[in-house]
């Protein structure tokens, strides 16, 4: 009497969620830094760190390793686009299936450049995060094969979120770094654009195609910055004015890279977002603007959160949540802009079109 062939009740599942996935599901691929870290550093030997009390205060009472009292930017921007958070890549669980809900790289004091925030300890630089893109991408091809790699990466989208500590944690600290001395705000704005171009062509040849790059904030508004400042509340205009050669030409660069075949890429307009917060905070709902929920010092900015530091019970109505990042509420409009807002905030259109194009 012949053997009844009963095929692997796991395998079976997991190839049906595989293959439906694949062909009706997008995911998304997140790269950069604090601003949109979901716990790398919690793995990495690196004093940039949030993986403690209050952070996460407004995320479930859980200090993931998000640099904020709640959702980070992308959270909401995946919440809005009806996909799953993705998993942070230096978790050791972030394997197998999982992959298929998309991954994060994003790492607390990473750059474009490889030295930015290396005063911190280990980061991933958005080198590394490319490296370790591809990483993933192996892992993927050999449960799903190069076809449907290839259909799957041309559906995703990556938001990609760099260039802060390339300035605050780079540029603008001559005490630790040359670069101030080496190049002029317009010299070091085309190097960053130089060495980010480099990348995001290497990410498109690795298969995106869909590829949100947002901006520079206002970063001579953050506590951080307005700490240091003789007149208290005013943003400091002179670390606001060598942003423009960075952001007015990663505007240039989506449009050189919207000329390659399937390419859809989009500018999130940071600085225009979060300008038009602190210039009409009520407008928004927001009555802080000058200082963190949650820090130390003038401004609540000259140290950040620390452990078990007792926050504002009004987040909402603040724009900062410590010394250098946004409240919930702040991530939460710029996400809504990314997603649906007009040529002035997400250029030449915004995630909502990007992924019904093609």
């Amino acid at each position: 009497m012949g053997i009844l062939y009963q095929p692997n009740l796991t395998f079976f599942i997991f190839f049906t969620i595989l293959i439906r996935v694949v062909v009706c599901q997008r995911a998304l691929f997140v790269f950069g830094d604090s601003l949109v870290d979901v716990g790398n550093n919690n793995f990495l030997n690196s004093v940039a760190k949030s993986n403690y009390f209050p952070y996460g205060i407004d995320f479930n009472m859980q200090p993931t390793g998000r640099f904020s009292n709640g959702k980070t930017f992308v959270d909401i921007i995946g919440e809005m686009m009806g996909l799953p958070y993705p998993s942070a890549f230096a978790d050791p669980s972030t394997r197998g299936a999982k992959l298929l809900e998309g991954v994060n790289y994003a790492s607390a004091a990473a750059g474009i450049l490889d030295e930015s925030g290396q005063h911190y300890g280990e980061r991933y630089s958005l080198n590394q995060q490319v490296v370790n893109f591809e990483t993933t991408l192996d892992q993927l091809r050999a449960m799903m094969g190069g076809d449907n790699l290839t259909s799957f990466l041309a559906k995703s989208v990556a938001v990609l979120v760099f260039g802060s500590n390339d300035y605050i944690n780079n540029y603008l600290m001559p005490s630790i770094y040359s670069s101030s001395f080496n190049y002029n705000p317009v010299q070091f704005g085309n190097l960053l654009l130089n060495r980010y171009a480099s990348q995001l062509l290497t990410l498109y040849n690795l298969g995106l195609r869909r590829m949100f790059i947002a901006g520079i904030g206002p970063l001579g508004c953050i506590p951080n910055q307005r700490a240091g400042q003789a007149t208290t509340g005013r943003c400091v205009d002179s670390v606001n004015n060598v942003l423009g050669t960075f952001n007015e030409g990663l505007k240039s660069l989506v449009d050189e890279l919207n000329k390659r075949q399937g390419a859809v890429v989009a500018y999130g307009n940071t600085y225009g977002a979060v300008g038009d917060i602190l210039n009409n905070p009520a407008t928004h709902g927001f009555n802080v603007v000058d200082r963190g929920c949650c820090g130390i010092g003038r401004n609540q900015g000259q140290i950040t959160c620390l452990p078990f530091e007792n926050p504002c019970t009004n987040r909402n109505q603040y724009v900062f949540w410590d010394a250098f990042h946004p409240t919930e509420a702040v991530n939460a409009i710029l996400a809504r802009r990314a997603i649906y807002g007009p040529p002035l905030h997400a250029y030449p259109f915004n995630i909502q079109q990007m992924t019904l194009l093609n």
